[in-house]
């Protein structure tokens, strides 16, 4: 049968399961959008279109799916670079449709068009120009797979809006796309070096990232950890990936770690790291990460080894598929731990955890922001989707609340996108209507997208803010007390809207607390209600993120709030 472009894309996007798009209309994309008018397919209106972008990300996060996102050409497509690229630092699955001039009009700079391929082309997994409607169909069917297939990551396709509006002959039986799947094979050479390096430690550890909650392999991983005892500790990216309230858990690691897990790293003779980067802020200095263990790195990515820090035995695969593959290897040749060894390695463990707990001092009448998380996590029992912005409130977030499941924590890792936490609660709320979802935000940071409150109102998108306001962009002022002498050079932001009125004015619910009294009594009110709420909780306005590790410096030497240096 004969099809225009516009109707190709709604039947390939219905046959990719897409139940969701976030969007933003204009001039190049009005066929696509009159299109929409007539179909069932639901579509969101954001109010910027980075916020569909953070939109559709916070949906791919939570739901595993590909999110998927429209906009119009020029300004419009120009807008998405910073969600695009907020999604391929952390390999995130995204589709994103961007409307384009005319194909004759293109480089002849008419009306809203730019070079969106060659300005995405940096921070894409891939990305099409489509030139003529025969290869739509398939085009679009490829982008969804590189899209979710391997690393995951955002896949752009721009589309003419002459090639929208011609028609051609469509049948779904007929549409052939390359595919590049990689086969995994299994290893068993490799996975005998890693019984001998088990075997040999004393001290082994579980580094867990983000590859662990995107290759799905959360269950091999906690069942590893568990069966034979090895402690765990996880990058940003990585928590959830095993669950938070368990013993074995240590916490995040890196520049605002935990103690004990940055000694754990720090004094482990066996490293096994699973779907990591290596990130700056995660080793501090390379020479001195995990300087005394045999380093195991699993990744699905062959870029992402020896990028950093150079491992003793690279495994190459997709981490759900190799971690059975280890467990079963572990199994037939009849591994057992080192109890003795194992106790001794554990009970030190214990010994920094009890010595340099994370903790913090609530007293007096200022509110502090970890009290209002760990009064959250209990009055969600920890069953809450978080999405985070980006600085101090996301620090606290992955310190103070307990995730104990995967796909529970969204958040910008990579990029450090202020202004991501919002939309992405958006995309989330979209996907899990019935779950509690908490954008914990700064002040400066909420700033960025604030405008989609308007979108969480139009649709009564549920979403709640938990809004730490200490009147600062906290984290760059954090830097200025500790490194440029309380220079607070343009980070104060006391000058800044009453965000209940803001709220309210937006068509939302506005909540506020100045003591700490008042903190719980705000948290349940705007959790007890099903409609979308902003809480402003007025914070220590000079509370730093602890522990940290300085620029430069290895992560065994952090320094807490009494400015004390520990070894």
């Amino acid at each position: 049968m004969k099809l225009k472009g516009t109707q190709i894309l709604l039947e390939v996007l219905k046959e990719e399961n897409v139940d969701i798009i976030f969007g933003y209309p204009g001039g190049t994309v009005l066929d696509i959008y009159d299109q929409l008018y007539k179909s069932d397919l639901k579509h969101i209106l954001v109010r910027h279109e980075q916020g569909a972008v953070h939109a559709a990300d916070g949906y791919a996060r939570a739901t595993g799916k590909v999110g998927v996102c429209l906009v119009t050409s020029g300004p419009g497509a120009t807008n998405t670079v910073t969600g695009i690229a907020t999604a391929n630092m952390d390999s995130i699955p995204l589709v994103v449709f961007t409307g384009q001039v005319p194909t004759g009009l293109i480089g002849n700079d008419a009306f809203q068009e730019c070079d969106i391929t060659g300005i995405t082309r940096p921070c894409t997994k891939h990305n099409f120009l489509v030139r003529n409607i025969e290869e739509l169909a398939s085009t679009i069917k490829e982008a969804f797979h590189i899209a979710r297939s391997g690393r995951p990551g955002p896949v752009l396709v721009d589309l003419p809006k002459d090639v929208m509006a011609t028609q051609t002959d469509y049948d779904p039986a007929n549409v052939k796309f390359r595919n590049y799947e990689v086969a995994y094979k299994p290893a068993p050479k490799k996975m005998a070096k890693v019984f001998d390096m088990l075997q040999a430690a004393k001290k082994p550890l579980i580094m867990t990232g983000g590859g662990v909650i995107l290759g799905k392999a959360s269950e091999e991983l906690t069942h590893l950890s568990r069966k034979y005892q090895i402690p765990v500790t996880g990058t940003l990216m990585g928590l959830g990936s095993f669950p938070g309230s368990d013993g074995l858990w240590l916490g995040m690691l890196g520049m605002h770690g935990t103690y004990y897990a940055n000694m754990a790293v720090s004094h482990c003779d066996f490293l096994l790291a699973v779907g990591v980067r290596f990130d700056d802020r995660v080793t501090g200095t390379i020479e001195t990460f995990a300087a005394n263990a045999k380093i195991v790195h699993i990744d699905i990515d062959p870029s992402s080894i020896n990028k950093n820090v150079t491992v003793d035995l690279p495994i190459i695969g997709d981490t759900k598929a190799t971690l059975k593959d280890l467990l079963r290897f572990l199994e037939e040749h009849h591994y057992a731990q080192d109890t003795v060894s194992r106790k001794t390695w554990l009970d030190e463990i214990d010994e920094w955890r009890e010595k340099v707990p994370l903790t913090y001092c609530q007293n007096g009448e200022v509110i502090k922001p970890q009290y209002v998380i760990e009064t959250l996590h209990k009055l969600t029992c920890g069953d809450a989707l978080i999405t985070t912005e980006v600085g101090q409130n996301q620090m606290w977030a992955a310190q103070f609340f307990q995730f104990d499941r995967p796909n529970s924590f969204i958040s910008s890792g990579g990029l450090g996108t202020m202004g991501f936490g919002l939309p992405a609660a958006i995309g989330v709320k979209c996907a899990f209507p019935d779950k509690h979802v908490v954008d914990i935000a700064g002040d400066g940071s909420i700033q960025m997208n604030i405008q989609e409150l308007a979108t969480a109102a139009q649709y009564n998108i549920a979403v709640k803010i938990v809004l730490l306001n200490n009147g600062y962009l906290g984290m760059v002022r954090q830097w200025q007390e500790l490194f440029y002498e309380k220079r607070y050079s343009h980070t104060d932001m006391t000058y800044a809207p009453d965000f209940v009125k803001l709220a309210e004015a937006f068509g939302i619910i506005g909540l506020r607390a100045t003591k700490p009294s008042e903190v719980e009594a705000v948290l349940k009110q705007g959790l007890s209600v099903n409609k979308p709420v902003l809480m402003d909780f007025r914070v220590s306005r000079e509370e730093c993120v602890y522990p940290m590790v300085r620029p430069g410096e290895s992560i065994s030497q952090m320094t807490l709030g009494s400015r004390e240096i520990i070894n």
